[in-house]
C-alpha cells in the first residue's frame, strides 16, 4: 500500500558527528489544537548548530541544550534546529494560510501544537523572518548587559548574534556603538548596520558595556582588555566543550570587572517578572521591521544541499553570516 506523499515528511538528521541525511518519516494528520506547516525557509544558527553537526556538545549541556522539538539525544542521531518559516496548510481557521515562524528544526513540513506558532506580521517578509530566533538572542543579551543611554558599547564578533546586537545597541540615543571583527571585510556589514567597525588593535578602550559574541576564547580576552573601570563583560557566546583561558592575573581585579553569562534559554533577569519567552519572541518578530537586517542573509542554498552546507559551515568559512535555506513545495 503506497503511503500519501502529502504524509511524508522529509527531515535533517545529524547521523553522526559531522555527518548528516535528509531522511524521511511519516507525518501523522494534525488533532484537535494542531497545525500542520509547510516549510518555506530555516535559518542556520550557526555558532551552535555547529558545534551540534561536529557532535561537540558536552554532556553536562545535554539536557540544557535540547531545542523545543528536537528528535534523537546528542551527539547523535539528532534533529536539531529553531528557525523555521512556514505557511500553515492545515489547523484553525484563525491560523490557516498565515505566515508563522516556530522553533523547529529542519523538515520541509510538520505538525506541532498551535501554541507553538509565532505569526510573521505582514510587513516582515518571510525570508527576513529566519533571523527571529537570533534577535531574540540578541533581545535578551542587550537586557543582561543594561546598557545606558551615551554609553560606549562594543560588540565583539560581527556574526549573526553580534550584528544583531550591535544593530539593536546602535539605535540607543546617545550610545556609541564599535563592533569588532578579525575580518576585515566585515566592515562592510557594519556600515550598513549603522554601526563603527574596527579590528581589535584599532579598538578603542574604556567602555561602558563589552559583549562577546565571537565564540572565540581570544574575544573574550579582548573583551577584558576595551572593558573600562567597573565596566561589564557580557559573555554570549557558547564554546561548548572547549576550554577557555584568560588573563585575570593583569587589571581585572584593579578595574573591578564583571563577567555576566547571558543565555536565550531564560529571559534576562531584570525582565523575568513581567515577560515570558512568548512576549519576547513576538517583540523580536516585530524588530524585524528592518529592511537593514537583511544584510545579514549571507544568501540561499536549497534544503537537499542541506548536509553538505552544514558540512561546510561547521568548518567556519569566512564572511559567512545567517545561511538562508530555501525549501520547494514537494506537491
Amino acid at each position: 500500500m503506497q503511503v500519501d506523499q502529502a504524509l511524508v515528511a522529509r527531515a535533517f538528521w545529524v547521523t553522526t558527528p559531522g555527518h548528516g541525511k535528509i531522511l524521511d518519516e511519516f507525518l501523522p494528520p494534525p488533532g484537535p489544537g494542531e497545525v500542520r506547516v509547510r516549510t518555506l525557509y530555516t535559518g542556520i544558527s550557526r555558532g551552535t548548530e555547529s558545534l551540534v553537526f561536529r557532535g561537540e556538545v558536552p554532556p553536562s549541556q545535554h539536557r540544557a541544550m535540547r531545542a523545543p522539538f528536537q528528535q534523537g539525544d546528542f551527539p547523535a542521531p539528532v534533529k536539531y534546529g529553531y528557525c523555521n518559516v512556514g505557511v500553515v496548510e492545515a489547523g484553525p481557521a484563525a491560523l490557516r494560510d498565515r505566515i508563522v515562524f516556530c522553533l523547529y528544526p529542519h523538515q520541509d513540513r510538520y505538525v506541532v501544537p498551535a501554541a507553538a506558532m509565532t505569526p510573521v506580521p505582514e510587513h516582515v517578509p518571510p525570508g527576513r523572518a529566519v533571523l527571529a530566533a537570533n534577535l531574540e538572542t540578541a533581545l535578551n543579551v542587550l537586557w543582561d548587559a543594561a546598557p545606558r543611554l551615551g554609553d560606549r558599547i562594543t560588540v565583539i564578533g560581527a556574526g549573526t548574534v553580534g550584528c544583531l546586537i550591535a544593530r539593536l545597541a546602535g539605535r540607543l540615543p546617545g550610545c556609541a556603538v564599535q563592533l569588532l571583527d578579525v575580518d576585515a571585510g566585515k566592515a562592510t556589514v557594519a556600515a550598513s548596520l549603522g554601526v563603527r567597525f574596527a579590528t581589535p588593535d584599532q579598538a578603542a578602550a574604556e567602555q561602558d558595556v563589552v559583549i562577546h559574541a565571537s565564540g572565540a576564547p581570544a574575544g573574550l580576552a579582548v573583551a577584558l582588555s576595551l572593558a573600562g573601570f567597573e565596566a561589564t563583560v557580557v559573555e554570549a557566546s557558547w564554546f561548548g566543550a572547549r576550554p577557555v583561558s584568560l588573563p585575570l592575573g593583569e587589571d581585572f581585579h584593579a578595574k573591578r570587572l564583571r563577567i555576566q553569562s547571558s543565555q536565550v534559554g531564560a529571559v534576562a533577569t531584570a525582565q523575568r517578572g513581567r515577560w515570558d519567552h512568548r512576549r519576547r519572541l513576538s517583540t523580536a518578530m516585530d524588530l524585524l521591521d528592518d529592511p537593514m537586517l537583511d544584510y545579514l542573509i549571507s544568501g540561499e542554498r536549497a534544503f537537499t544541499e542541506l548536509p553538505q552546507v552544514l558540512a561546510e559551515l561547521s568548518q567556519n568559512p569566512a564572511g559567512v553570516l545567517c545561511q538562508r535555506i530555501v525549501y520547494l513545495d514537494s506537491n
